[in-house]
Parts: structure tokens; C-alpha cells; sequence
């Protein structure tokens, strides 16, 4: 009997999660063969792109290698882009891989499955306003986050010529107000604090506009009220201009139209409204929502064929109280442990479980200076409401718990000691 093959398309957190667990599980048992196919040769932690755009992380660090990676976990690596599903025939197309000149690296190939489990995430979704997919930075992927960085290290470069300055001050537009665009405007404050302190550039955060743009009648209006107030006390007092009951009807080279005929100048520009799942996945022949999400069983099994499953944010899972599980890394990361055990499941013949979403608290960083939380209290519906150090602690717990799961207790633990010494030995931001 053939050993079955599991290819799960996309390595961000919940992806990578899932075929290092099935790796240890299966596929160094010869029980599976577990195939990774992602377009990048690398992966980040999607909530840490904030601070690779603004240089406070450094992606070269702590980016993983999937194809080193996969040869430590039992699993294989393929790099490409889904471009196709044949369903009969249990194959998907990859794209071909071009170099900067669309020169083909790799031609366009099938890789069959047995089990197929879609894991590609959520893009931001600018809602087809007018000029800003043009004019507008996206932090959906590390190139991008890399993208808005170089342009924001140019700008500080031109402000420090008086002559060049199109504004009194370096300004920022950011429309969205949720975690992406909170923890954005307060790492920008940051940023200039350390570039002027390096000497990178003339300009102090004084020196600096920020605007938040909402549509909704506050900021982080997916949380709970009171995180939301927390959070914007605590931007104000930065200096971050914010509007909330403000929504962009356009944007141009300069900046945004909002829809009562404002105007809304600014030096960068930045979207991060709204998410929906890639545009491609409707064009699969699998039954999607109108975000392109596609439509699962409480067991995350597609409706339309048992050996298909998708998780994470490109996935609309139905829960017990009618809702829909959240696009948050902590429901991809406990997705990933289902969806192991359920794949397991499935072929051996056994029933599969249905995921239940467990609500564990959110948190949000505002730079160095401040972070603001809640935490469940078990099964209760009550949380705990935490600020200062003690929710810094938590927010930097989250990313050690990804590591954890990707890499193990013993890589962990010594990858903590590296960024310790790296606090010393290098600067605090990258500067070039």
C-alpha cells in the first residue's frame, strides 16, 4: 500500500504549526509523506511584520528556512504558487518560479495528494476604493513590510533636508484602526526616536504626524470596549492624531479623500482596513464566501470534498453559537493541533473531532512604551484586564509559544539567549 501524501499549501503560523506536528508524528515514521508548498523560501511570523517595517526587527534574523527546516521536522518542501485544483484527479498546478528578469526558474508543475489542506492566510482588503491599491502600502508579507521600510528610511532621509520637505512634518496616513494599525503608528514614534539617536536623520518623533484613520465609531472595534479607550489614552498621549466615524473614500499620490470631503495629507500612506482571503481560492471550484473564505465543516473538511481541508484566516468555520472563528493567529495556532489529529483521524477511518474555538485574551504592543491585554479567565467568559510590564511579558510570550511549536523547547530556549546578546551587540533597529 502506497504511503499517503498530506500537502498543505501556505507556511504561515498555523501552516508551518501543522507539518512540523505532522513531521514529528508521521512523517519521520514513514506513516505520511508531508509536503509544505509556500511561494517564499522563508517564513516570519505575520504579527511581527509591524516591526519589520519600521526596522525593529531585523527578517533576516528571524526568518525560518523552510527548506532547512523541513530536513530538521520530517517533512519535504516545495516552493511555488497554487495555482490550480483538479479534484478528480488529486493534483494541484504550481505556478512557474521566474527571477527578476521573468526569467522561468522552475516550470509549472502538478503535485498530487491524498489529503490537501489549504493554510494561505488573508490579505488586507481595500474594499476597491479608488487609487489605493496604487498609492498605498500593504503590510501583508514580509516584501512588503520590507517595501514600506525602504520608502519610510528614504523619507526621514529627504525631511532632513529643509529644501525637500513637502510638509512641516513627516506624515503618516494609516487607515485601520485595528491591531496592525495600533501597534504601527506607535512603533513609527519609536522609529524616529532611534533614527534620530543614531544620527540616520535631523528629525525627532516631534518632528512627526501620525494619523489613524477608523471607519467604525473607535479604534480596535473587533475588542472589547474598554481595551479600545486603554489603547487610544495611550496613543494620544504619543501624539497620534486619530479619527474615528471616518471613512476614505479615495486616495491619490498625496494622500486621502474621507467621505465628508476632507482631506487628509500625508508622506506615506498605509492600508490595513479590513482582510479578506486571496482572490484565487473562488476560483477553485470549492464553496467560498463573499471574502473568498472558503466554507468548512465544524471538522475543517471543505464542504464539497472530505479529503480537502483549510484553516486559519482563508477559512470561514461555523462555531456553536452561529458565529464565525475569528482571523487570529491564536485560532490558526489551535486549529493547527486539530487539524493534525483530525488528518490522523481521517486515515486511519476514525470519526473526525469539530474545532471550538477557546478564546485565550488579546494583547497589544505599543512599542516600547506600553502594551495593553485581556486574558481569559478558563472557560468563563471573563478576562483580566492587564497593562504595563506585566502585559509586555505576555504580548512577548506569544511569539516564544510560535517558536515552541515550530522549532522546540531547546532551539527556543537558545534563541533567547541570542536576541539577548544582540540587544548588545547590534543596533537596536536596522539601518539599512
Amino acid at each position: 500500500m502506497a504511503t499517503p501524501r498530506i500537502v498543505v499549501v501556505g507556511g504561515g503560523a498555523g501552516g508551518l504549526e501543522l507539518v512540523t506536528r505532522l513531521g514529528h508524528k508521521l512523517g519521520k515514521r514513514k506513516q505520511a509523506e508531508i509536503v509544505l508548498v509556500d511561494r517564499n523560501p522563508t517564513h516570519i511570523w505575520k504579527p511581527l511584520l509591524h516591526e519589520v517595517a519600521t526596522g525593529v526587527l531585523d527578517s533576516g534574523l528571524d526568518e525560518v528556512s523552510y527548506q532547512g527546516h523541513s530536513k530538521a521536522h520530517g517533512y519535504q518542501f516545495q516552493r511555488g504558487t497554487l495555482s490550480d485544483l483538479d479534484r478528480e484527479a488529486r493534483t494541484i498546478t504550481l505556478a512557474p518560479i521566474l527571477d527578476d528578469d521573468d526569467s522561468v526558474i522552475l516550470p509549472a508543475r502538478n503535485v498530487s495528494y491524498d489529503y490537501l489542506v489549504l493554510a494561505l492566510g488573508s490579505v488586507s482588503n481595500d474594499f476597491g476604493t479608488p487609487g489605493v491599491a496604487s498609492h498605498c502600502h500593504f503590510l501583508d508579507s514580509p516584501q512588503q513590510a520590507e517595501a514600506f521600510r525602504h520608502d519610510m528610511l528614504n523619507t526621514f532621509l529627504r525631511y532632513s533636508d529643509p529644501e525637500r520637505r513637502v510638509h512641516p512634518k513627516l506624515t503618516v496616513g494609516l487607515v485601520g484602526a485595528g491591531a496592525t494599525g495600533v501597534e504601527l503608528a506607535a512603533e513609527l514614534f519609536d522609529a524616529s526616536k532611534m533614527l534620530h539617536s543614531y544620527g540616520f536623520t535631523a528629525l525627532d518623533s516631534g518632528k512627526l504626524d501620525v494619523h489613524l484613520i477608523e471607519a467604525a465609531p473607535r479604534i480596535l472595534p473587533a475588542l472589547p470596549e474598554r481595551f479600545g479607550r486603554t489603547v487610544h489614552r495611550e496613543l494620544e498621549k504619543l501624539g497620534v492624531n486619530i479619527h474615528v466615524d471616518t471613512r476614505v473614500t479615495s486616495a491619490d499620490e498625496g494622500g486621502f479623500i474621507t467621505a465628508d470631503g476632507k482631506r487628509i495629507e500625508t508622506d506615506l500612506s498605509v492600508w490595513a482596513a479590513g482582510i479578506r482571503a486571496p482572490t484565487f481560492l473562488s476560483e477553485l471550484g470549492l464553496a467560498t464566501e463573499r471574502n473568498h473564505q472558503i466554507k468548512v465543516k465544524p471538522s475543517l473538511q471543505s464542504l464539497d470534498d472530505e479529503r480537502i481541508f483549510a484553516f486559519g484566516d482563508c477559512a470561514s468555520c461555523p462555531q456553536p453559537d452561529d458565529k464565525r472563528v475569528p482571523p487570529r493567529a491564536q485560532a490558526a495556532h489551535q486549529q493547527a493541533t486539530l487539524m493534525a489529529n483530525n488528518l490522523t483521524a481521517a486515515m486511519q477511518g476514525r470519526p473526525l473531532k469539530d474545532f471550538v474555538f477557546r478564546d485565550r485574551g488579546s494583547l497589544i504592543s505599543l512599542a516600547h512604551f506600553d502594551a495593553v491585554g485581556s486574558l481569559m479567565r478558563g472557560a468563563s467568559a471573563r478576562s483580566l484586564f492587564i497593562e504595563g510590564r506585566l502585559a509586555k511579558m505576555f504580548y512577548a510570550s506569544l511569539y516564544r509559544m510560535h517558536q515552541m511549536a515550530i522549532h522546540g523547547p531547546f532551539k527556543t530556549g537558545m534563541t533567547v539567549v541570542v536576541d539577548g546578546l544582540n540587544r548588545f551587540l547590534r543596533p537596536r533597529m536596522k539601518l539599512h
